[in-house]
């Protein structure tokens, strides 16, 4: 399945960094802070890329947005995570996608999405205030309002948990929205072409065989869904 070659224009601002600048399709670059911080509050799950002794690699974890930087966390024992802190360059991707963009021909067939890219190096937050408020930030940014209805982390807990904070000083987004763009002599032909939408929806909450009678579910549960920035949807 082949990106189209045009189609999808995204508004573009001041590139951060020479890094940065969307090279294939640049005219799908976005870098205004405001689409960036967007994606990065909608998405769930970031995949963190880095090289440990020659041997790359892209791991998945939860995050938060923080202002200026990203949130990451995980076990104080992680060796990605023990790695990452000691300063060695990293790539943080997100991506959401809206829709399968279906053409006519199959080397025209492409997705809406968006996505962020950030390089940097990140550093751990040793400080204990704000290490709980960045766990806190965490778990609400997955279901807002979540750390209040919970029991706050132990102080064993928290030893147990390390978290990194990386700046978004070199970020840029990428964001592909509209229609298949088919080859003119393509347009005449008889297969359906279009775009198929894509979200992320809740099914009903499944309550835990282990909770006790009589607990409602969270309006913040029941009622769950991830936002869309306005005006970057696939059409």
């Amino acid at each position: 399945m082949m990106a189209s070659n045009t189609g999808g224009q995204a508004p573009v601002g001041n590139p951060p960094s020479e890094r940065t600048t969307v090279k294939r399709m640049p005219h799908r670059g976005v870098y205004d802070r405001e689409t960036i911080n967007a994606i990065l509050d909608e998405g769930l799950v970031c995949h963190l890329g880095f090289t440990l002794d020659a041997q790359p690699f892209v791991l998945p974890t939860i995050y938060a947005r923080d202002g200026d930087q990203l949130l990451i966390h995980g076990s104080a024992a992680s060796r990605m995570l023990r790695s990452v802190r000691s300063g060695i360059a990293v790539c943080a991707t997100v991506t959401l996608i809206d829709g399968l963009v279906l053409a006519r021909s199959a080397y025209h067939h492409s997705m809406n999405y968006r996505s962020v890219v950030i390089l940097g190096t990140a550093i751990e937050i040793c400080d204990r205030t704000r290490k709980l408020a960045a766990m806190r930030m965490i778990v609400n940014h997955v279901i807002t309002g979540r750390w209040d209805q919970v029991r706050a982390p132990s102080d064993g807990e928290i030893r147990a948990t390390m978290v990194l904070a990386l700046p978004l000083n070199e970020a840029s987004a990428k964001v592909r929205t509209g229609p298949p763009i088919d080859d003119e002599e393509d347009y005449n032909l008889p297969s359906w072409a279009g775009v198929l939408p894509l979200s992320l929806d809740a099914h009903a909450p499944v309550a835990d065989p282990q909770l006790p009678g009589g607990i409602p579910v969270p309006s913040n549960v029941r009622f769950y869904r991830r936002g869309m920035l306005p005006g970057i949807v696939a059409k």
